[in-house]
């Protein structure tokens, strides 16, 4: 039998696939972060199963204890306690573990965070940059906003609450006017998507709110970004001017430089 990674949901018990749930009731053993967390999500929809914690630290250990399980036929699923296990969740060394041994993995998709957030935030493009945690301390998030300055297309990172007020601040002290969604607590009941500029929201988030946090942030003004996108513009012109229809051009021009066709065709309008 495969391993199967099994995608649960970031906060609505209902947000789970037929398929997952499916799979959950057969499996012989279910691995998850936290067995509290997990049976609150089986005895939602009435499912009983034998549960194995599998977290960062025990990882390698049931790595080896699962992998003859998987070898000699019995069905494992492989969950978190939210979204797809692997992304900035554990379950990539069991993935990597079964491949080599040539165990077959299947992944069960379901909610997620990530695009759950991109899309909520208004800031969606033809490409993101996912970033997982945030780094802590005040250097290293400087330099990642350094090395963002220049990213055209939008962002998406994990952040605890408790750091956020010091994240809106340190963004808003290196880019005051880039665009954010602070996106709280997400499809849960006290859902809260707050837009504005960096300065706007670190003025906003003075203490930390409750409920786990995702932060969206919009394209990089750098200097860089900025005359990249100038002169994709001026090539787009010049080929318009020798009669090559505008989006025939934006598309060749979006073909060479990276940049999204769509933001070509409309902003050279």
């Amino acid at each position: 039998m495969p391993l199967a990674v099994c995608a649960t949901p970031i906060g609505n018990l209902e947000d789970v696939t037929l398929r997952v749930l499916a799979e959950l009731r057969a499996a012989d053993v279910v691995l998850c972060e936290d067995t509290r967390h997990t049976r609150i999500l089986l005895e939602r929809h009435g499912i009983e199963a034998r549960l194995l914690s599998y977290h960062e630290h025990n990882e390698a250990q049931r790595t080896a204890e699962v992998l003859p399980r998987l070898r000699a036929g019995e069905r494992v699923a492989l969950v978190s306690d939210a979204g797809m296990p692997g992304v900035s969740d554990p379950g990539a060394r069991l993935v990597r573990a079964a491949l080599a041994a040539g165990v077959p993995v299947t992944v069960l998709p379901g909610p997620s965070a990530v695009e759950t957030a991109l899309v909520a935030s208004g800031l969606v493009d033809e490409q993101y940059r996912f970033l997982g945690f945030l780094p802590r301390g005040e250097r290293a998030l400087a330099a990642l906003w350094e090395e963002l300055r220049s990213w055209p297309w939008p962002a998406v990172a994990f952040e605890s609450p408790q750091r956020l007020p010091a994240t809106l601040r340190s963004l808003a002290a290196a880019e005051p006017e880039r665009a954010v969604a602070v996106c709280r607590e997400l499809t849960k009941r006290f859902e809260e998507v707050l837009r504005g500029s960096a300065a706007e929201l670190a003025a906003r988030f003075g203490e930390p709110p409750k409920g786990e946090v995702v932060l969206v942030l919009g394209p990089g003004a750098g200097s860089a970004g900025e005359a990249r996108e100038r002169e994709a513009l001026a090539a787009v012109a010049e080929l318009v001017a020798a009669g090559l229809p505008r989006r025939r051009a934006a598309e060749i021009v979006s073909r060479l430089t990276g940049l999204p066709r769509n933001r070509l065709y409309r902003s050279s309008l």
